[in-house]
């Protein structure tokens, strides 16, 4: 009779882990290899629950369309919904337009408007994060679910430990985010002062694609920073 060997299965799990490090390792040095040759642009994370007829879709190409005109390029998630409307209005606007994609089980699939050479393919969801925040001058961040927000908080997370520079965080859609921001102001800060008054404006929430490119375009006067002109 054969018997468990807890050693064996730990011993089989370590190798595995080893072996998986060197994956790793190559989704970080092709991310870099990539995305350090597309100049300044800003990501755009939402839902990708949302459908082409839907106002949200159609509002994030115009905002990928003016970010386009700016001179910036556009990032997205690289899928359906809210990421296909901003690779979309990038590509239609003749801007660089990039796909950073995960495969999961559902919902994700590539959309048609990433550039051919900067679409990029993730197992990992750790290193597709890095590559958002490395290489984005600003997140615009539609209405979405818990990847959505888990892109948002891990961004302000960063900027407010001063992790990274800080860059323009743009909540787009008041109607949406509102209750979120009014919970942060009156239980994170008033009720149980787990942030300070200054987090608060980590963030701003606007409803239109004038408001996001007027708040990007002032950050980087003030900062220097130069688009793709």
């Amino acid at each position: 009779m054969r018997t468990h060997n807890p050693n064996k299965a730990w011993n089989e799990i370590k190798t595995n882990d080893s072996w998986a490090i060197f994956k790793i390792m190559g989704e970080f040095v092709n991310g870099y290899e990539k995305l350090s040759q597309i100049g300044p642009c800003v990501s755009i994370f939402g839902s990708a629950r949302t459908k082409p007829d839907m106002k949200y879709y159609k509002l994030a190409e115009k905002v990928a369309k003016k970010i386009v005109d700016h001179g910036y390029g556009v990032i997205t998630g690289g899928g359906p919904g809210i990421m296909e409307a901003g690779n979309k209005g990038a590509h239609l606007a003749g801007g660089t337009s990039v796909g950073l994609n995960i495969e999961l089980p559902f919902e994700q699939h590539d959309n048609p408007y990433i550039d051919n050479d900067k679409s990029l393919d993730f197992d990992y969801f750790f290193v597709r994060k890095v590559m958002f925040v490395k290489y984005s001058q600003g997140f615009v961040v539609m209405p979405g679910g818990f990847g959505t927000l888990d892109e948002l908080f891990e961004a302000i997370t960063l900027i407010q430990t001063h992790k990274i520079d800080k860059f323009p965080i743009i909540l787009v859609g008041s109607e949406f985010w509102r209750g979120l921001v009014d919970w942060i102001k009156k239980t994170l800060l008033d009720s149980f002062q787990n942030i300070s008054a200054a987090d608060i404006d980590l963030v701003q929430v606007v409803d239109t694609e004038d408001e996001v490119i007027e708040i990007l375009d002032q950050f980087y006067d003030e900062y220097n920073l130069s688009p793709n002109f």
